[in-house]
């Protein structure tokens, strides 16, 4: 489809090129033109002549006829071949391109463009989304879209905005096309990379001449007619103008030199290469400055250029105190620099600091001067660190920086980037070495967190995806057993055996339940709560599961913060580590449970998790246990990984744990000493109750309610499940309780029997994942014609994960996986009519 400049789609081909069409216009007309010229000679010819005469003569016309055609047919194809070559020339090309007619619309874009703009995006329009100074780039665009109109050609620099945020920079380049008039080529490439560099290197130029006019002493260069190129703001104040000012006079440091009283001395060479050549310079205030100027020269004719440096030979006294204020300048950049610095002799010995390397390797008021590096180096980089640095004592240069972990503390560690230097005297020999600290403990820790994330989410989403599969399976065999045991009596064997088939798929369940626990995809009621009751009624329950051999201890806080979580959620995290706990302390011991108030001013960093700043309520949970191995505590939250024997437990328990509690918004840490014990430390939120606010009331499971005696009704029901097991007992189940059922194995089977118009449907019951067509996407074309119709979404999912795509929607119901036959009949009768217990 042709591509307007302005992104739009018109919807047709374009025409091909314009010379095409020329070549073959013309064909028409020369094969006209020779057939008129035949029937001309026939009639031209004396009445005399003879048919052989005749024949000839449109035998003539007729070869000319056919040499025109086939000339104008090889023009076509060497036309087609080229444009070929064009076409495979630009798709060649690494960087978008495309092709505009004289209309500015485009026909045709390479491979690149297209990666690159992706759905057909406006390749122009993104630089003005992009853009600081609107009417600055619409000038330009204009001008680029002038050019490629009136066959010119050229170039600018743009930024872009794309869709998702980002932006880049572009050289965009128009050039014409000989064989299409109006025609041009558009190349836009990416130069991010080289204008980021630029910026880099303009800014370190920018830091350099700021350091050349900083020096106490006169800098500057001529050419080879002795006019200023260069010169720094110091030998300009002494001249009395600016820099600038005297390169754009052309002036000479001839212009400024007093002549000087002995005929015998030589006159200043501005190009003569020399050292400490004394003159007198004349500012244009009015200030003579005795001064030495050296200097050296390079290049030869035009390219000539000199190297000169200008000292001025002020009385010493004025000459140390501009040394004491160049010396005070530089002291103060390194007493001010962010970074560690550090003058070490050969031996790694520190003999000058800044405040920042002190404030980063030392944790109390002491100095580092007379100490040694590799007192702060752990042992595992000591060997490394050496080796580096008598490489570079030896003159080896240091070629990208060393890492160093270091130790600030009795337990903390600190990661390092060390960049040194070699520093030499003024004889050649080693004064010592300058080495310059950055503390990278940050973005090393940030790199882990990350590592650590991207694992645990991976994971998570296996578990989640796992989950939703066996919670199809589940729905499928509850469902199942329920339709068979409505053939048999309680008395009967095999209602016994079904039930027993239905009880195992339950415990199924329960583990499914863990694993979308894990994956943070359960479905959640929150409430606000206080710590210490739940924990007070729960220590019955602890009691009977902990057993006799462990005691179990509770310290709790008289003024708890309140919390907002999932009450039941909450006493499976307790329960969970109270089991592990005992199993832990195979002989007996201690379990203390002690909660508090915990106020934290600042975000804490704990292995690779950082808790943000803020109020919480602390659970501690502690045991007298084994402890865990340093190797594998960082592992204990993985899914399946566990420190039991093989066949003692399922690795679920503190993944389980984990994901609740991080799907409420706390933090769970773990410190632990093999043969000491082990402590969980839980962060919770607490709950600032805002006013007004109303917590509403528990949710109920249709189980946990008094069940109808009726569940029989009717209409008509859409159930759209893509498992065919599922679908076979819901639609089963649904006519059983005398409900009409229409089936659709997917989303589009289901619009196609809506839109049929059969019979009129009352309540659609969709799954939310299927292929192609979700059920969210559904519904959503379903409400463009039918926006009273009724929805209940069944997913082994939480509601969570869809109902953000539908808004809230009082007709929008939801019934998770896996469901029983009583459950989905008393939805269904729930939303189709009155339901009434009794």
């Amino acid at each position: 489809m042709a591509l307007g400049t302005d992104g739009t789609n018109d919807g047709r081909r374009r025409r091909p090129m314009r010379g095409v069409r020329t070549l073959l216009l013309l064909g028409l007309i020369a094969a006209m033109t020779c057939l008129g010229l035949g029937v001309w000679l026939g009639l031209a010819l004396p009445a005399g002549s003879t048919p052989y005469d005749i024949s000839l003569a449109i035998d003539l016309v007729a070869v000319l006829a056919i040499l025109t055609l086939g000339v104008l047919a090889a023009r076509l194809t060497a036309a087609g071949r080229m444009a070929s070559l064009a076409r495979q020339a630009l798709e060649a090309l690494p960087d978008a391109a495309f092709v505009t007619d004289q209309d500015g619309m485009i026909g045709f874009a390479n491979a690149a463009h297209a990666a690159r703009f992706p759905g057909g995006s406006a390749p122009l329009q993104v630089f003005l989304d992009g853009a600081e100074d609107d009417e600055a780039v619409e000038n330009e665009l204009s001008r680029l879209k002038t050019q490629a109109r009136i066959g010119g050609t050229g170039h600018a620099e743009l930024r872009a905005r794309f869709p998702d945020g980002s932006t880049a920079w572009f050289e965009v380049a128009v050039a014409p096309i000989g064989s299409l008039r109006g025609g041009a080529v558009w190349q836009l490439v990416d130069i991010t990379d080289r204008r980021q560099l630029s910026d880099v290197i303009e800014a370190g130029r920018s830091l350099l001449f700021q350091f050349f006019d900083g020096v106490p002493v006169g800098l500057y260069s001529v050419d080879e007619g002795g006019r200023f190129l260069m010169l720094n703001e110091t030998l300009a104040g002494w001249l009395g103008a600016s820099p600038e000012a005297l390169i754009n006079e052309r002036a000479r440091i001839e212009d400024f030199l007093v002549p000087s009283d002995d005929a015998t001395s030589a006159p200043f060479d501005p190009l003569a290469p020399g050292e400490g050549r004394m003159v007198i310079l004349l500012g244009r205030q009015g200030r003579l400055i005795n001064a030495a100027i050296s200097q050296t020269i390079q290049g030869t004719g035009p390219g000539l250029r000199s190297c000169s440096v200008v000292r001025d030979l002020a009385p010493d006294r004025a000459r140390e105190e501009s040394l004491i204020r160049a010396r005070q300048r530089f002291q103060r950049f390194f007493e001010i620099a962010p970074v560690g610095i550090a003058l070490v002799d050969t031996h790694a010995r520190f003999k000058e600091t800044n405040p920042a390397l002190d404030k980063l390797l030392l944790s109390e008021e002491e100095h580092l001067v007379g100490r040694n590096l590799m007192e702060f180096v752990v042992e595992d980089d000591q060997m490394p660190a050496a080796e580096r640095l008598a490489q570079i004592v030896k003159g080896v240069p240091l070629e990208r920086p060393l890492e160093l972990r270091v130790r600030t503390g009795a337990m903390d560690h600190k990661t390092l980037a060390l960049f040194a230097s070699r520093l030499d005297t003024a004889e050649g020999s080693i004064a010592g070495l300058i080495l310059h600290f950055i503390d990278l403990t940050e973005q090393k820790n940030l790199e882990l967190q990350f590592a650590q994330s991207q694992k645990m989410q991976a994971v998570g989403q296996l578990a989640g995806g796992v989950a939703h599969d066996f919670n199809n399976l589940l729905t499928a065999m509850i469902g199942f057993c329920d339709l068979l045991l409505l053939r048999f009596r309680p008395g009967d064997q095999s209602f016994a055996d079904i039930m027993q088939i239905k009880q195992n798929a339950n415990r199924a369940a329960n583990l499914v339940r863990q694993l979308l626990a894990f994956s943070r995809q359960q479905t959640l009621q929150p409430r606000v709560i206080d710590i210490g009751d739940v924990l007070t009624e729960l220590s019955h329950l602890l009691n009977r599961l902990l057993g006799e051999n462990v005691d179990l201890k509770m310290v709790q806080s008289r003024t708890l913060g309140a919390v907002r979580v999932d009450q039941g959620q909450l006493e499976q995290v307790i329960i969970n580590l109270a089991v592990n706990a005992r199993d832990a302390m195979p002989n007996g011991g201690t379990l203390t449970i002690k909660t508090s108030n915990v106020e934290r001013t600042a975000p804490v960093q704990r292995e690779l998790e950082l808790m943000p700043a803020g109020s919480y309520v602390l659970i501690e949970v502690t045991d007298q246990g084994t402890g865990i191995p340093k190797e594998i505590v960082g592992r204990i939250f993985e899914p399946f990984f566990s420190t039991k024997e093989v066949g003692s437990g399922t690795g679920l328990g503190l993944s389980t744990v984990y994901g609740i509690v991080k799907q409420t918004g706390g933090f769970i840490f773990v410190d632990s000493e093999v043969g000491v014990g082990t402590r969980f430390s839980l962060f919770l939120p607490q709950h600032q109750r805002k006013e007004g606010e109303v917590e509403p009331p528990p949710l109920l499971d249709p189980l946990d309610v008094a069940a109808p005696r009726d569940l029989t009704g009717a209409g008509t029901i859409l159930l759209v499940e893509d498992e065919d097991p599922v679908r076979l007992f819901s639609a089963r189940a649904l006519r059983n309780k005398g409900y009409t059922v229409l089936e659709a194995k997917s989303g589009e089977a289901a619009l196609q029997i809506i839109r049929a118009e059969a019979q009129p449907i009352h309540l659609i019951v969709t799954d939310v994942v299927m292929p192609r067509m979700d059920g969210p996407t559904l519904i959503k074309t379903v409400r463009e014609t039918r926006p009273e119709m009724k929805v209940v979404f069944i997913s082994g999912y939480t509601e969570d994960t869809f109902r953000k795509r539908i808004g809230d929607d009082a007709d929008i119901h939801f019934l998770a996986k896996p469901f029983s036959l009583k459950q989905l009949a008393f939805k269904v009768k729930e939303i189709m009519g009155d339901v009434r217990t009794e």
